[in-house]
């Protein structure tokens, strides 16, 4: 029987399957069937692959991106410069978090297909993940680095790269929280989850810059002090 909308059903089972198979493997039949659709639906609603993944990105992210544009430009107007730099990363990391079951947020199962997508190497992907998010990215390390201009940009977008991963582990790994805290932290509490992200990357953007002229190598043949841990 067909479904009253297709081209919705389409972009839930294809956003289904990247999330756990990644871009490459899944086809536009897997989809198609996973969709209870034909083939040739998919290629009438979307043309190809490339441009239902680019429809899954910007329908999620565009809400968000607004959202974090609106915040961002109120945090900026903050004038204690302490309070601004909170305001600037709350207003990054707050809109990955709500409206979690809607567009708005994303929610766990695009969070994950984001993180797929950025491990993958995809060319098609990182295409899109670039226009979907470098202009808003760009705005956030801009303005922490005015908040900061003692610290050098690059360091602010190493600092923000982490930022993001962090985003990504809680979004989708919320149990290890839980887990690891023995039970006394809620991995699955936004609001508890918000606080540490931001008081966390506060912190680091804060920290001294890297010094340069003497560089840290680790010792030959010792693993890293937190392998083992993930």
């Amino acid at each position: 029987m067909r479904k009253p909308n297709m081209r919705e059903a389409i972009l839930a089972a294809a956003e289904e399957l990247f999330s756990i198979n990644g871009f490459n493997a899944v086809s536009v039949r897997d989809i198609a069937q996973a969709a209870g659709a034909n083939p040739g639906s998919v290629t009438y609603h979307f043309k190809t692959k490339d441009g239902l993944l680019l429809e899954i990105y910007q329908r999620h992210c565009m809400p968000m991106n607004l959202r974090r544009s609106e915040l961002l430009e109120a945090a900026k107007r903050v004038r204690d410069v302490q309070d601004r730099l909170e305001a600037i990363v709350r207003a990054y990391v707050v809109p990955a978090f709500s409206s979690g079951s809607d567009l708005a947020g994303g929610g766990v199962r695009f969070t994950r297909l984001r993180a797929i997508m950025s491990a993958e190497g995809n060319e098609v992907a990182r295409r899109i993940i670039a226009q979907t998010f470098d202009d808003t990215s760009h705005a956030f390390i801009d303005a922490i680095h005015e908040s900061l201009p003692h610290i050098p940009r690059t360091e602010i977008v190493w600092r923000s790269h982490f930022l993001l991963g962090a985003l990504y582990y809680t979004l989708v790994t919320p149990e290890r929280v839980s887990r690891l805290s023995r039970g006394e932290a809620d991995g699955a509490d936004p609001g508890e989850a918000i606080e540490q992200i931001v008081k966390s990357t506060v912190a680091s953007m804060q920290a001294p810059a890297l010094d340069k002229r003497s560089p840290r190598k680790p010792p030959a043949g010792r693993a890293p002090a937190d392998a083992g841990l993930a």
